[in-house]
């Protein structure tokens, strides 16, 4: 697996162009009738607002699909090789292809389930309380959703990789013979990095306040009736375990501006005093960042569709609307960090030792 990663710009545009073809014979599928189309109104969770493609049929987008994907996979096969006749265009598909691949088409589902796989993953194997069925739970619909999200991120791999390539950069690490703009030095990184991580961390704090407190007796920001519907149906306890992967995902996003972020503390006995491999945090961020910052637009689509909600019940819809902010502030935490970790290219030696390098401990 390392290898693997260790060599993705090499591979990236191929797996781009794989992938669109992929999808683009599924569109041709469902453009000639096949069974399956997620969007619109076959959606099962279909309801106005919730996805930027709610009110598409299969007969006008899938042959959109299926054209796309064919010039996706002639367009991610020209960047895979390096051809520079045509770059901007190359370009100008890649990355818009890579933003409404992850942030638009996704939605807050994707965010829903990542949250509860925990819970899932135990549902697979003892069952769903109430005998609902696991196909219930994750319809075709929402897995479509993750294999769209790995394709955004398929295709933001691969433009990164080609752009790099085409201007003259190490493909690894984005360096050039010119110097370093000054916000990417580790010091300046430090600095606003801080902020980044402040804010990534302080904005969950408004979701799980309110959950917590539910978990507690207390109906913050709802009524009481609502709140003792919540009590009855067990669904307060589901809010609860919400809040608690918010404040893990809280700390460990604290992790990026300390010390164990760098170093395996004393606790982790089989690592301890070892440095963390940076991609080990940065890549999941990333991740997260994208999935939240995809969530968060759609409760803003959804708002904007039904209108503001109850003030009476803030705490139901409120917290969420700042979602936007988060998933910025935490990819711009997960960028500081690896700009602080990255020491010298292996690829082409540029770049020096990283700020303060973690050393194992002593003792």
């Amino acid at each position: 697996m390392k290898k693997v990663m260790a060599t993705w710009p090499h591979w990236a545009g191929y797996a781009a162009a794989g992938w669109a073809l992929g999808y683009g014979a599924l569109g041709l599928f469902w453009a000639l009738g096949g069974s399956g189309f997620p969007f619109g109104r076959s959606d099962p969770d279909w309801e106005p607002g919730l996805s930027v493609l709610g009110e598409v049929t299969r007969e006008s987008a899938a042959p959109v699909i299926a054209v796309l994907g064919a010039l996706g996979a002639v367009a991610g096969l020209a960047m895979a090789r390096g051809v520079r006749r045509g770059r901007t265009v190359l370009l100008g598909f890649a990355w818009p292809a890579a933003v409404a691949l992850t942030v638009v088409v996704t939605d807050n589902r994707v965010l829903m389930l990542v949250a509860y796989a925990p819970l899932l993953a135990v549902f697979a194997f003892t069952g769903v309380p109430g005998g609902q069925p696991m196909s219930e739970l994750v319809p075709w619909s929402r897995i479509n959703l993750f294999i769209v999200l790995v394709g955004g991120l398929l295709w933001a791999l691969a433009a990164l990789a080609y752009q790099r390539r085409t201007a003259a950069r190490c493909v690894m690490c984005g360096r050039s013979e010119q110097s370093p703009a000054r916000w990417t030095t580790p010091q300046a990184a430090r600095r606003w990095g801080l902020w980044a991580v402040v804010v990534a961390a302080a904005i969950p704090a408004l979701y799980d306040a309110s959950r917590f407190a539910w978990a507690a007796g207390i109906p913050l920001g709802i009524t009481e009736e609502f709140w003792r519907w919540l009590d009855e149906s067990g669904l307060r306890w589901g809010g609860l375990f919400l809040s608690l992967m918010g404040l893990g995902g809280a700390i460990l996003t604290l992790g990026l501006v300390q010390r164990w972020g760098e170093v395996y503390p004393r606790w982790i006995w089989f690592k301890a005093g070892r440095p963390v491999p940076p991609m080990l945090a940065v890549v999941p961020a990333s991740i997260v960042s994208v999935i939240v910052l995809s969530g968060g637009l759609t409760y803003w689509r959804l708002r904007m569709v039904h209108g503001s909600g109850d003030w009476d019940m803030w705490a139901t819809w409120a917290p969420s609307l700042v979602w936007p902010l988060w998933g910025v502030a935490l990819a711009a935490a997960a960028l500081a960090y690896y700009l602080r970790r990255r020491g010298a290219c292996r690829m082409c030696g540029r770049g020096g030792r990283p700020e303060a390098e973690p050393t194992a401990e002593r003792g």
